[in-house]
């Protein structure tokens, strides 16, 4: 009788090859390539209603064109109320929806004590919420050692408690109904360190941990938590970044020759998760999906290069350069 091992082996091999050309092919995580290919259409997300916030540019606002193109109901928030304006007419006179189902609730969302309120409005309006989109945050660009304290309780009050802070607000809903979907807008910086994000890091990662403690003590009323970790994404981010100055943002414009993903095709991953009521999918052009495989699977080995290549970065940020992507 032949030896069946030679083949076995032949057969790991190449099913690890063709594993590796699709990962390298893609941007985006494996599970959610599969998703993006087999799994539910976005559509099945038609009628539902949707919350977003952060919804005033780059991500959100993609989000919301891409959602009302479904069919989806939309309560768009930021602080922005000129450009929720203008995206709710783009909307309207693309034909995707009519007026009464898209609800503007143009709020601070550094104002804690506003997110029951801003429910309560919601629900006064469309009487549920089926999906909350935790899109909402900001930047940083500086090095640890140059970074004040205020900067990081500002960082992490934006970017952590807030979202916290709508979600518990919304949870009470969720439970009652048994039913509902929670999508956070992390980062791969919520994965991974990376010089010159040091605050901004520090918040996706106490994120990444509150989430994942959510998503467990939610299951038993039927609601899903979606972590979705972009990596370089074309937006106005940049811009409103906050420095190593309390009151000084970056006010930087990205380089379109960045090797960045737009956003457009950003949140059609996103939909993609949503739709599929994935836990987490990465969303990422390479190296950066690259580097968040070795880090997640060859920790040792992934911090052992980012001592030696990181190095780059740290000289980038100490000088001052605008871009710490790779140009394409």
């Amino acid at each position: 009788m032949e030896d069946p091992v030679p083949v076995l082996l032949l057969l790991c091999v190449t099913c690890l090859i063709v594993l590796a050309v699709m990962l390298f092919l893609s941007d985006c995580d494996l599970q959610l390539k599969w998703a993006e290919k087999f799994g539910h259409s976005t559509g099945s997300l038609k009628d539902q209603v949707v919350w977003i916030t952060g919804a005033s540019s780059g991500i959100g606002e993609s989000l919301a064109y891409k959602l009302a193109a479904i069919g989806c109901r939309l309560v768009l928030t930021a602080r922005r109320e000129d450009r929720l304006l203008q995206i709710k007419q783009n909307i309207i006179d693309h034909g995707y929806l009519t007026e009464e189902n898209i609800l503007l609730v143009p709020i601070d969302l550094l104002q804690f004590s506003s997110h029951s309120d801003a429910v309560q409005t919601v629900l006064q309006h469309f009487d549920k919420i089926d999906i909350l989109v935790n899109n909402a945050g900001r930047s940083q660009r500086s090095l640890i050692e140059r970074c004040p304290l205020e900067v990081d309780k500002q960082v992490i009050d934006i970017n952590t408690l807030s979202p916290i802070s709508l979600t518990k607000a919304v949870l009470p809903h969720f439970i009652k109904r048994r039913a509902g979907h929670i999508v956070f807008t992390s980062s791969i910086a919520g994965k991974i360190g990376s010089p010159g994000l040091g605050s901004y890091a520090c918040s996706k990662h106490a994120l990444q941990g509150w989430l994942d403690t959510l998503r467990i003590e939610m299951y038993t009323y039927n609601t899903c938590v979606t972590s979705v970790c972009p990596g370089p994404v074309f937006s106005e981010a940049l811009v409103h970044a906050f420095t190593d100055k309390v009151d000084k943002t970056l006010g930087v414009t990205m380089d379109p020759k960045e090797r960045r993903m737009t956003a457009e095709r950003c949140a059609t991953l996103m939909s993609v998760a949503m739709a599929n009521r994935l836990d987490e999918v990465w969303v990422s052009p390479h190296p950066e999906l690259f580097y968040l495989y070795l880090f997640q699977y060859f920790p040792s080995i992934a911090k052992r290069i980012a001592k030696v290549f990181g190095q780059e970065r740290v000289t980038k940020v100490k000088t001052g350069s605008r871009s710490l992507h790779k140009t394409s």
